[in-house]
């Protein structure tokens, strides 16, 4: 019996196209219905911008961050699933609640710091990248409330401890090195793009771009001030809203894209800047821009080197990535390569694993 009859529940707290995160789920279950899998999905929140080729219920529990009670039975009789998969659920209960069940192949995607960060992911409170990993002690010095400090600790300590009941996938090397976890139990598997038109034309002048949320995090400053020291004659354009608005200064601020417009932007765009000060965990916009031949200048962040070919700047140093700019304006890239959408799918399909298939046959037998 093959893998792909699997019935498989995918599992988030929200619905939406604002973040790699979710395009990168849209296009797991794109993929798994057109090899003719039973899908469904499961969500805290539906925002209306992603329109997915599955059923979906929302269970609104699902979207909280902290512990919040939740009951699944009805869900998971209706759906029957195979294999629950987990995306981007904060709630410890209700990561509990799946990591109990039985009979069924539980996984869990990690794609970002929530886990194993309690702090600003993997950046510290002094303004440098975080190398240690998460304890009581080490992670205090990145807190001035103690009470706080002690909430969060405790909800990440949560989260991280529920991992050992779900086969982890991680979207980097990166972030398998910050789970401490058995070395077989956390699988690379990074996403792939999905959603692009790779035959869109520019959407207008030429410029030097930004993708992602305008928080301190994602180097939002970092950028503008990288385009200013690079001394080029080219305006810069910011797609992503967030309180960092203020940061941009004079930059062109589109607010948030929808996907489908964005490889017309990438098009227009004669270089992506990604200056983030936290860890990156993969960094998917940087991987679209690439794929539509659009450069990248940046620093070492996280994943970012797992599919940038070279060079990136040291973290921080804010005078390199503008050398950097200088440098590739005006070139085209290659498409990275490793990112095949269905070598990468396979891959997780042997993740699920040969007991999914055993299990549809237990099923089968026992309905005869």
């Amino acid at each position: 019996m093959s893998t792909l009859s699997a019935r498989v529940l995918h599992v988030t707290d929200r619905l939406t196209d604002r973040g790699g995160a979710y395009r990168h789920l849209a296009g797991v279950v794109a993929w798994q219905v057109a090899q003719g899998m039973e899908v469904r999905l499961a969500a805290g929140v539906d925002d209306g911008t992603l329109n997915l080729s599955c059923p979906v219920s929302i269970v609104p529990p699902l979207a909280a961050r902290s512990r919040a009670r939740v009951d699944l039975t009805q869900l998971m009789t209706e759906a029957s699933p195979d294999v629950v998969h987990v995306h981007t659920v904060m709630n410890p209960t209700a990561l509990e609640w799946i990591g109990a069940m039985s009979s069924v192949v539980k996984v869990l995607t990690v794609q970002d710091h929530r886990v194993f960060c309690p702090g600003m992911g993997k950046w510290t409170l002094d303004g440098h990248p975080c190398t240690e990993r998460m304890s009581q002690e080490l992670c205090e010095q990145c807190f001035t409330d103690e009470a706080y400090y002690r909430d969060i600790y405790a909800l990440t300590r949560e989260r991280y401890d529920v991992l050992e009941s779900f086969r982890v996938v991680v979207l980097s090397r990166y972030m398998a090195q910050e789970l401490a976890l058995t070395e077989n139990s956390v699988h690379v598997i990074p996403p792939f793009v999905h959603g692009l038109d790779l035959d869109a034309r520019p959407s207008g002048e030429p410029c030097i771009l930004f993708v992602g949320r305008l928080v301190e995090a994602k180097g939002v400053a970092e950028a503008v001030e990288v385009c200013k020291r690079s001394g080029l004659n080219l305006p810069l354009v910011l797609a992503g809203a967030g309180p960092a608005r203020e940061a941009c200064g004079d930059a062109e601020v589109l607010g948030w894209v929808s996907h489908p417009r964005m490889a017309g932007l990438y098009r227009r765009a004669v270089a992506l800047v990604m200056t983030p000060r936290w860890q990156e965990p993969f960094g998917i916009a940087g991987l679209e821009a690439m794929t539509l031949g659009t450069p990248v200048a940046g620093w070492e962040s996280g994943g970012m080197r797992e599919w940038h070919p070279g060079p990136l700047a040291p973290w921080g140093d804010i005078d390199a990535v503008a050398a950097q700019l200088r440098s590739i304006v005006g070139s085209r890239v290659a498409e990275p390569t490793g990112f095949d959408e269905d070598t990468l799918m396979k891959r997780l399909l042997a993740i699920y694993g040969r007991d999914v298939a055993v299990s549809i046959v237990d099923r089968e037998r026992s309905s005869d």
